[in-house]
């Protein structure tokens, strides 16, 4: 099985374990280190993480799995790490917007079957790759949805047909319905925030943008956080949300779903409306009056509520005929939309954290902080590693003691220079200098050099035998023989291990 570091910036975060092959082995086993920077693979001894999903500016998203369950469930581990380049104010912001996801989705999802569910928040202190310091990371779990958001669906197909549409539009509106009526505003809505399962259902993501209201009125004043092309003119100028203001992101999705066009294509700035009805003709024309009142400028004169708008589609609903999903790829798709920005400065913001599903996470606009390349002062070897570097070392070792012993005038002076050279190669292993194919390149380069050297020739040709059979021979023995003692001593190391 491969673990996948999560610590931000490990150059080689994918870890093999050949041993977590067996179950009982995966179910037992208390804790496993990355071998290149030495973090805790196994968060908090439950959650193994298997590969990267996306990250951004607030950290990353992770595949795992829960061993702490029969079947072993998928779930979705995120992780908070900003930008180091966030201001101490902005830090605050950004911690806040992900310890809010984990509160909303405590709250909705665990209710709501079509919001995730959260099943774990905690913080992991872990020693640093800097001596004498350790690092804090942040981390919630929550539900695995196993399927695609609009946006990868709106990529493959080009368009998608009204049932789709009208279909997606009434399972929002009623998770949107038990959102407003819990006190909360997404604030977020966007195709790439809209998946949909294998099962067919649609659900809601991304709840880290939420803001608290009382029920039927408004938010204090918006902190600016949207996504471009989808946020209403309210909540762009930093003023009061509604739950009309999700209403009008929704609109603005669907058509985006239509018409296979971005939200800036669709808008005319010059009449400062709406303007897609010529680029989804086979829309109704009581369906497309809805979509419209979704789209008024004036929040007041929108639909109030979610309810308000099943109302009108069912009104509308004998003049929705179903019309076929068109297959053309978009000339040029873009999966992502622009990403959130923060009034009043414009500043570049960071990519969105992915979670479950390539999702974007609203955030703070800053620019995103450049992977860090760290190694650890001593990072762990697997038992294969080791092994393999033991069979190096014990080839390679052999080698330099034919080429030593063939130059010096006498062993003790050859074999000072052979112990420092041993000495040398097993520090540089240890320091992962080199590795994998570095062993091999250094053993290809070794063996023809020390082939052609003169005086081996001449103590070859006394003893009599071909001079390439007789190194290669003394060079796989002394592999061997470091391989059995290095083999003898970690299973000595294990046994104390685990008696002690």
């Amino acid at each position: 099985m491969d673990l996948y570091c999560t610590r931000p910036g490990c150059p080689r975060p994918v870890n093999a374990f050949a041993d977590l092959d067996h179950q009982v082995t995966l179910k037992a086993v208390p804790q496993k280190y990355c071998t290149t920077c030495g973090m805790e693979l196994i968060l908090i001894g439950r959650y193994l993480p298997l590969r990267l999903l996306g990250q951004g500016g607030f950290g990353a998203a992770f595949l795992a799995r829960d061993r702490y369950t029969p079947a072993m469930r998928q779930c979705v581990v995120k992780q908070f790490l900003p930008s180091g380049q966030l201001s101490p104010a902005q830090l605050v912001v950004a911690q806040q917007l992900f310890e809010r996801e984990a509160e909303v989705l405590e709250q909705l999802g665990n209710t709501h079957p079509l919001i995730p569910d959260l099943f774990a928040f905690f913080e992991l202190t872990a020693s640093s790759p800097q001596a004498g310091k350790q690092d804090k990371f942040f981390y919630l779990v929550q539900e695995y949805i196993d399927g695609e958001t609009m946006e990868e669906e709106l990529v493959q197909k080009g368009t998608l047909s009204t049932d789709d549409v009208v279909a997606m539009l009434k399972e929002m509106l009623n998770v949107l319905t038990f959102v407003h009526e819990n006190g909360s505003i997404h604030r977020d809505i966007k195709p790439s925030n809209i998946m949909r399962h294998r099962n067919g259902r649609f659900y809601l993501l991304d709840f880290g943008a939420v803001k608290q209201a009382a029920k039927g009125t408004a938010t204090a004043k918006s902190t600016g956080i949207y996504s471009l092309g989808f946020a209403p003119p309210e909540q762009m100028s930093g003023g009061e949300v509604y739950p009309s203001s999700d209403l009008y992101a929704l609109a603005i999705t669907c058509l985006m779903l239509l018409t296979g066009k971005q939200p800036n294509d669709l808008f005319d700035s010059y009449s400062n409306t709406w303007k897609w009805r010529n680029d989804a003709p086979s829309v109704p024309d009581s369906l497309a009056d809805v979509f419209d009142r979704m789209l008024l400028q004036t929040p007041s004169q929108r639909f109030q509520s979610a309810a308000d708008v099943l109302v009108a589609l069912k009104a509308a609903s004998g003049t929705v005929r179903s019309q076929p999903s068109k297959r053309t790829p978009l000339p040029t798709p873009q999966p992502t939309p622009t990403p959130p920005t923060t009034l009043p400065q414009p500043v570049s913001p960071p990519q969105a954290l992915q979670p479950t599903h390539k999702k974007a996470t609203p955030q703070v606009a800053v620019q995103a902080a450049k992977p860090v390349r760290q190694r650890a002062a001593i990072a762990p070897f697997s038992t294969v590693e080791l092994l393999g570097a033991a069979a190096f070392t014990g080839f390679e070792g052999g080698l330099l003691a034919i080429a030593l012993l063939s130059l010096s005038g006498t062993v003790l002076i050859g074999a000072g220079f052979w112990v420092v050279l041993l000495a040398g190669l097993v520090f540089l292993q240890s320091r992962r200098i080199i590795e994998r194919l570095d062993l091999l390149i250094v053993v290809g380069l070794t063996l023809p050099i020390i082939l052609f050297l003169p005086p081996l020739h001449r103590a070859v040709a006394l003893l009599g035998g071909s001079v390439l059979t007789t190194v290669i021979a003394i060079a796989v023995v002394t592999g061997l023989s470091a391989i059995a003692v290095t083999a003898f001593f970690r299973i000595i190391f294990n046994l104390l291990s685990n008696w002690l």
